[in-house]
C-alpha cells in the first residue's frame, strides 16, 4: 500500500521535521511528466477548503474490513426525477477546473435530504464494528517510502491515531498556509471531533465529520446506498434552478437572511456568527433547496464517488449527448501529481468569499481517499 505525496507532505510539517507543507512543491521524479493522461468511458453508450485540503496519513484502513450490504431504506431520502443542466462554474469566482461549462444529463435517483448523522453513523457502527480511519494508527514502515532517504523516524508520540481539526488563529494569516488553522490532533475522530476528551453527546442530528471517502463507502454498503457521482451531486444542489451560482439563487451568501451555514467575519481568526453557528450546525437548521434537501450548501463538505482530475471537464466537454457520467478513470491533481483523490462537493462551515466560496453549486474540492477532517462529511444516493 503506498503513501501518497501529500499526506507525506503533511506529516511533515505536522511533526515539524522539514517545512511546511503551504511552502513545499511536490518534488518531481526523474522522468516524470507534467501532465497526466485522461480517458474516461463515454457513459451515453455504456449502461452503467477550498483550494487543496491537506491530506491524512494513509492506513491500513476500513476498506478491508468485512461490510455485508444492508437492506435500502427510501427512509429520510427524496426522489429526484432527473434531466439535463449544464454542469460547470456560473460566475467569475469559478476555479480553472469548473470549465468549460457542459450539458450533462442524468437519469432519476434517490438522495438523502440530509447529510448523514452522528446518530445515523453510530447505528453503523454499532452493527458492524467498524473502526474509522482516523481511529487507525499510520503505518511508519509505508509512509517513509514516500519520504526523502534518511528521514528519521519520529517520535512514536506523533504516529498515534489523529485527525485534522480546525484551530482559528488569533490574528490574520498567510491564506495560503492552510497549516495555520489545521491541526494533527490526537484521538480526533467521529464520536471525538476535538480529541480526547471531546465527545458527541446531545449531537446526534449534527452531521458526522472525521470521516474518510473509505469510510462513507463503508456506510453506504451497510445502507444498501452509494456515494453521488459528482455530476448527480451537482444536478440535486442545483435544486431545479438553471445556471444559478448557488442552491438558493444568486443573492450572496452574506445577503439577507442566513442562507447556509458559513463562515462570516475575517477568514480564518474571526467569525461574527451571523448565522448562529461558529462550527458545525445540526442538520435541518436552514432552509431546503428547491428539491428538498437541507444542508447540500455549506455545514460540512461531502464525499463524491469520482475520482478527481483537474483537466476533467475539457474532455467530457467533447462528448455528445454525455449521460450519467462517472468520473475519469485516473486522479491527477498538479499541486500533488502523486496523490489518487477524490472529489469533494458543497462547501464547510469554514467557508466564505475570502478564502474560497465552497458553498457554490459548481465548486470542486478534492483530497485523498484516508483524509479525515473536522468539515468533511458525506451524503447518499441510490438508484432505486
Amino acid at each position: 500500500m503506498k503513501i501518497r505525496s501529500d499526506y507525506a507532505i503533511l506529516f511533515i510539517f505536522v511533526c515539524m521535521l522539514l517545512i511546511s507543507c503551504s511552502n513545499t512543491t511536490p518534488s518531481k521524479k526523474p522522468g516524470a511528466k507534467k501532465t497526466s493522461p485522461i480517458s474516461i468511458t463515454d457513459t451515453s453508450t455504456v449502461k452503467s477548503c477550498c483550494l487543496k485540503a491537506p491530506g491524512r496519513f494513509e492506513t491500513k484502513t476500513g476498506t478491508n474490513q468485512t461490510i455485508i450490504e444492508g437492506k435500502l431504506s427510501h427512509q429520510g431520502m427524496v426522489y429526484i426525477k432527473g434531466g439535463t443542466f449544464q454542469m460547470g462554474g456560473d460566475n467569475n469566482q469559478a476555479a480553472p477546473d469548473e470549465y468549460p461549462k457542459h450539458k450533462v444529463t442524468v437519469d432519476g435517483f434517490w438522495i438523502d435530504q440530509t447529510e448523514v448523522t452522528n446518530g445515523q453513523f453510530a447505528e453503523f457502527v454499532k452493527a458492524t464494528g467498524y473502526i474509522t480511519t482516523a481511529e487507525l494508527k499510520p503505518d511508519w514502515e509505508e509512509l517513509k517510502k514516500q519520504l526523502p532517504p534518511g528521514t528519521q523516524k519520529p517520535d512514536e508520540s506523533t504516529l498515534v491515531p489523529a485527525s485534522l481539526v480546525f484551530a482559528a488563529p488569533d490574528h490574520e494569516v498567510n491564506l495560503s498556509d492552510y497549516s495555520q488553522w489545521w491541526a494533527w490532533k490526537e484521538g480526533a475522530c467521529w464520536n471525538h471531533p476535538q480529541g480526547k476528551g471531546s465527545d458527541i453527546s446531545g449531537k446526534d442530528n449534527y452531521p458526522v465529520v472525521h470521516v474518510s471517502w473509505y469510510d462513507a463507502q463503508a456506510y453506504c454498503k451497510w445502507a444498501g446506498k452509494r456515494l453521488p457521482t459528482e455530476a448527480e451531486w451537482e444536478f440535486a444542489s442545483r435544486g431545479g434552478l438553471e445556471n444559478k451560482i448557488y442552491s438558493w439563487g444568486n443573492e450572496k451568501v452574506d445577503e439577507g437572511e442566513p442562507k447556509a451555514n458559513s463562515w462570516q467575519g475575517n477568514f480564518p481568526n474571526q467569525n461574527t456568527l451571523r448565522d448562529h453557528y461558529y462550527g458545525a450546525s445540526p442538520v435541518k437548521s436552514f432552509k431546503p433547496n428547491g428539491y428538498g434537501l437541507y444542508d447540500i450548501s455549506g455545514n460540512v463538505w461531502e464525499w463524491c464517488a469520482d475520482l478527481y482530475h483537474s483537466e476533467y471537464y475539457k474532455l467530457i466537454s467533447k462528448i455528445a449527448n454525455l449521460r450519467n457520467p462517472k468520473g475519469p478513470d485516473k486522479s491527477y491533481d498538479p499541486d500533488e501529481p502523486y496523490a489518487v483523490k477524490r472529489v469533494l462537493r458543497g462547501g464547510s462551515f469554514l467557508c466564505n468569499d475570502r478564502y474560497c466560496s465552497g458553498y457554490r453549486n459548481a465548486r470542486r474540492m478534492k483530497s485523498t481517499e484516508d483524509t479525515s477532517m473536522e468539515h468533511t462529511g458525506f451524503r447518499c444516493v441510490s438508484d432505486n
